[in-house]
């Protein structure tokens, strides 16, 4: 040795996609593209697709953008190579775990929000 330690590597942070649920219960869906999670991990992280309609820290806002009322899964990983995120309209959402049908209507900011940024809105917006 030379006397001098090689400093110590910093692990490099890769972000794989939205956070998967870390249980079974207190499963929702967001209204607007289907991303599943707890609702505690609404509340903590928000949606990773639909950050414009600001869950994160806001219990309220959670259980108005999301919906318990959902149908199927699906496992997104790769979805530029995927014909079910394409069969689903998802390709451009982030890697995660995915309802095939969601059933609520998000509230009427949130639909407006949508529209104006032009944001498709996967749950039936009549119910």
């Amino acid at each position: 040795m030379s006397g001098e330690e090689a400093a110590p590597q910093e692990e490099e942070y890769i972000d794989y996609g939205a956070e998967v649920p870390s249980e079974l219960k207190n499963l929702r869906a967001c209204l607007r593209c289907a991303l599943i999670k707890t609702n505690g991990q609404f509340v903590e992280g928000g949606c990773e697709n639909c950050d414009f309609l600001n869950m994160k820290d806001d219990d309220d806002r959670v259980a108005s953008c999301t919906t318990m009322y959902f149908e199927g899964n699906v496992a997104l990983m790769e979805a530029q190579s995927s014909w079910v995120a394409k069969w689903q309209r998802i390709v451009t959402f982030v890697p995660g775990i995915y309802a095939l049908e969601v059933t609520g209507r998000l509230p009427d900011d949130a639909i407006e929000a949508c529209e104006n940024g032009g944001y498709e809105i996967r749950s039936d917006v009549n119910r």
